[in-house]
């Protein structure tokens, strides 16, 4: 519901968590939403799918991301947001809450990025 409502705050998390922390969600939100003023909001979220693509080595499958999030952003962010889910990244709590947990649970290295989890 939250996505289909203010699909800026759910890309404004999964922009925090694969930019590893050097956008913060209320960035990745304000860039959607004056994005989304001038009905381009696809060009800035088929750039995050791609990159959460070659994150996980991911089909470009059925269709082109540009395409997914012209047709359906929705649909698309909710993908996103529910591959990191499952992957063990919880996009609510941040980049940094994440690193915490997996720290707590004594990750070194977070479940999805080959690099180490610090900055």
């Amino acid at each position: 519901m939250k996505t289909f409502f203010c699909p800026c705050i759910t890309m404004g998390q999964i922009i925090e968590i694969i930019d590893r922390g050097t956008t913060s969600s209320q960035i990745g939100c304000g860039i959607y939403t004056a994005l989304h003023m001038v009905h381009c909001t696809w060009l800035y979220t088929s750039n995050y799918r791609s990159k959460l693509r070659a994150l996980f080595n991911l089909q470009e499958a059925p269709c082109a991301d540009f395409v997914v999030h012209c047709c359906c952003c929705v649909c698309g962010i909710c993908q996103e947001y529910r591959e990191l889910k499952n992957r063990g990244v919880d996009p609510s709590i941040g980049w940094e809450g994440n690193v915490e947990k997996w720290k707590s649970e004594g990750i070194t290295v977070p479940p999805l990025f080959p690099a180490n989890i610090t900055r």
